[in-house]
């Protein structure tokens, strides 16, 4: 195999910091490592620095004094790294001239996500109960006694709120204060929502679902990041999965919340009999590759995502939500520091595949 230039393409503020190596949760040494297996040179782009109309586009490329900025021809295939929503033009536009992005749109509303899975006679059993904005929360606070309200747009658990029926429509609705860096906890009547419950739903799309009842280690709930991406060959594989446990108290698994990141069968093996977490990890991966594979029909180049996978203390699995860019460093914080790497590994081997026999 020949060295062929590959791109990845990140933002801006991560951009910046590549001849600094401050580069956040992105590890830049992975991918030369990862690159190099399958004979390829990363090269680290920004959407702004690539000229479609001449074909060449500003990069920064490794040499032995570091990292320096070069004028290059643009790669034909790039990793998209950055996000994007379908109603990029910069992104529509570099579509249109011919290098081969993948995972090029990878910010999809919970949604959206949401009603392609439901199209699913196969999966649409492992998704809990929704409902959509102000009208579809009093619907679904009729149903069910434990309510998880999420933004559609929203990621690491921002904006997420709880709401717990306590007795004769009253309830106790949680939610995050910036200000104070706690949650706080505020009784409200399912008669008389207070005006600022009602103007976070809103200003914003926001889902309800119903509170699925989490496994939990030490009363403290987990769920499973699951990492599925395409490699060598074009299929879908389960490179890896991490249990991410809430903090203490907290009802939000997310990592940047203070969720703990575990092994995953040392998680399943503290909240489930031996032979059950087994099986039950295999079917996680199962469900992982059947999310993954019926999405990519409807999301183009879909190919590296980070699918989070509830299982109720019963033992039944629950789709959560799927993430568009994983963000892989859980992996590393739960000790996989080789599964950390395989998450590089494998984008880089699907960018030679794709190199070398175009479109699947």
């Amino acid at each position: 195999m020949g060295q062929q230039l590959v791109g990845i393409l990140l933002n801006a503020a991560m951009h910046r910091g590549v001849p600094r190596l401050r580069t956040g949760q992105e590890s830049l040494s992975n991918y030369e490592e990862a690159a190099a297996v399958y004979g390829l040179v990363p090269c680290f782009l920004r959407l702004d620095e690539i000229d479609t109309d001449s074909g060449f586009s500003a990069a920064y490329i490794k040499e032995t004094q570091g990292y320096r900025r070069a004028i290059i021809p643009t790669p034909t295939v790039i990793h998209n790294r950055a996000i994007y929503h379908q109603n990029s033009s910069g992104m529509k536009r570099l579509l249109r001239h011919g290098p081969r992005v993948f995972n090029a749109w990878n910010r999809y509303g919970k949604d959206e996500i949401h009603t392609l899975l439901r199209k699913s006679a196969e999966l649409r059993d492992f998704l809990p109960a929704t409902a959509l904005g102000l009208s579809g929360l009093k619907l679904m606070m009729e149903r069910f006694p434990d309510l998880i309200l999420k933004p559609c747009r929203g990621s690491i658990g921002k904006g997420v709120m709880r709401l717990i029926h306590r007795n004769a429509g009253n309830w106790t609705w949680i939610y995050y204060s910036a200000r104070s860096r706690h949650w706080v906890s505020v009784p409200v009547s399912i008669d008389a929502l207070p005006r600022a419950l009602r103007s976070h739903l809103a200003s914003v799309p926001y889902l309800v679902q119903e509170r699925i009842p989490l496994a939990v280690i030490g009363r403290r709930p987990f769920d499973l990041r699951v990492t599925v991406q395409r490699g060598w060959g074009g299929e879908w594989q389960i490179t890896g999965m991490f249990a991410k446990v809430a903090a203490p108290g907290g009802f939000v698994s997310n990592i940047a919340r203070g969720g703990e990141a575990l092994r995953s069968n040392v998680a399943l093996e503290k909240a489930f009999p031996g032979e059950t977490a087994a099986h039950l990890r295999m079917s996680v991966g199962t469900l992982g590759l059947a999310v993954a594979r019926w999405l990519e029909q409807g999301l183009p180049e879909l190919a590296d995502v980070g699918l989070d996978i509830g299982i109720a203390a019963n033992g039944r699995l629950f789709f959560i939500e799927c993430n568009g860019r994983d963000q892989r460093y859980g992996f590393r914080k739960a000790g996989l520091a080789e599964t950390w790497k395989d998450s590089y590994r494998r984008p880089m081997g699907y960018a030679r595949f794709l190199l070398e026999n175009g479109r699947p």
